[in-house]
């Protein structure tokens, strides 16, 4: 999810119902920390929600530096990302490519939990492929190391995000450790998240690209497992309100030029299901000016979506 759980998106699934939101991936090599991407991703004191931070990388002390540096910026969690399956992440060791080496992700483990004084989790896959799953053994291996939570995604590294994710993993994962599992993996529904959560006994769910342009996926699922109804469906008009606000969000984060660029993917997430918005998305995609896209969507919701 690097690229997409920036700070207003954090911050606006906090609003519609999230129980914490994390960041999004930040490597280990200090070399990058100097880069204007890495140091708006990198200030988290004044967010909202619980402030847990994710870092990537395969040299344990280096792992351990991140921590801490993050900690020292606003982070009340580290989390380990172990599930990451880009080529670009994989080739330097880091994600889901450490799952071929058991002994260096303990050593990983061990030094970050040791660095600091807040709590470790770990995001993680079922394993490299099919044929290697070694979720369980890298499971009660964390919970040896001091790690405190375990996110669990259904997919190995081979499997990327095609086919479905498997949950068999997830459920033999929770059966062999006693501390939480969080389930991961196509969970797009408030139906697929009652299943999984019974079908695994998994103590909480995470979800990540269902969210993206459906922020109030949480509030879903948050009314039908309390009810076991459907919430309504939400008003054109107050999409339109989410949506305006996350665009200008993204426009004051990022500046005039970038805001506006990072701006594109998410509306064209927010409209996917719009058959009436394809001619819109591409309008929309060639607009450059900040208040030009604004006026656009108020254009779009008042004149085609309704």
């Amino acid at each position: 999810m690097a690229g997409v759980t920036d700070r207003p998106f954090r911050e606006l699934c906090l609003r519609y119902g999230a129980g914490m939101a994390v960041s999004e991936m930040m490597s280990s090599n200090p070399a990058l920390w100097k880069t204007s991407k890495s140091r708006q991703r990198m200030v988290h004191e004044g967010e909202s929600g619980i402030r847990s931070v994710q870092i990537a990388g395969s040299d344990p002390q280096l792992m351990a530096e991140a921590a801490q540096f993050s900690v020292e910026n606003g982070a009340q969690i580290i989390d380990i990302n172990m599930g990451c399956p880009a080529k670009k992440v994989n080739k330097k060791l880091a994600g889901s490519a450490l799952l071929r080496y058991p002994d260096l992700i303990e050593d990983i483990l061990t030094t970050v939990v040791q660095a600091v004084r807040v709590p470790v989790t770990l995001k993680t896959r079922t394993g490299w492929d099919t044929a290697h799953k070694n979720c369980v053994h890298i499971a009660k291996l964390a919970e040896d190391c001091g790690i405190q939570a375990l996110a669990l995604h259904g997919r190995t590294r081979a499997c990327l995000y095609r086919g479905m994710a498997e949950y068999d993993s997830i459920r033999a994962v929770k059966q062999a450790i006693s501390i939480p599992v969080i389930a991961n993996g196509d969970i797009d529904s408030p139906e697929k998240a009652k299943y999984v959560l019974e079908y695994t006994g998994a103590d909480a769910l995470m979800i990540g690209r269902p969210a993206q342009g459906r922020p109030w996926i949480f509030q879903e699922i948050q009314h039908f497992l309390e009810t076991g109804t459907t919430m309504p469906a939400l008003p054109v008009q107050e999409v339109k309100s989410i949506l305006l606000d996350h665009v200008q969000a993204l426009h004051q984060f990022y500046g005039a030029y970038l805001g506006p660029r990072i701006a594109r993917k998410h509306v064209g997430w927010y409209l996917k299901e719009h058959e009436q918005a394809n001619g819109f998305r591409r309008t929309f995609n060639a607009i450059e000016a900040a208040p030009l896209q604004l006026e656009a969507l108020e254009g779009y919701f008042d004149n085609v979506a309704s």
